[in-house]
């Protein structure tokens, strides 16, 4: 089994929406542009009109699709850029 890439050079965004989960890793080259080089993704689990409903259930979608990018992209995730709906974030 080979070792993860290093996740130095690496970008990696979540998209938490009501029906799905996406995680996209990329590889940021010398150049500046990105290279997709892991993607996962996972229905949405406790989550309601943008609204988080079941927080367990929502953390391990968030989860799943988090691994199945590491797995495509060989590398260990260690921060993402988060992209969710408004009404998600409101205390």
């Amino acid at each position: 089994m080979s070792k993860p890439k290093e996740s130095k050079n690496m970008l990696v965004g979540l998209d938490i929406g009501t029906s799905k989960i996406v995680a996209i890793v990329a590889e940021v080259l010398e150049d500046g542009q990105l290279n997709i080089v892991g993607m996962g993704h996972t229905p949405s689990r406790g989550l309601k009109r943008g609204m988080v409903v079941n927080i367990e259930s929502t953390v391990q979608a968030i989860q799943r699709a988090l691994e199945e990018a590491e797995l495509m992209a060989d590398c260990k995730i260690h921060e993402v850029f988060v992209a969710s709906p408004a009404a998600t974030s409101r205390a």
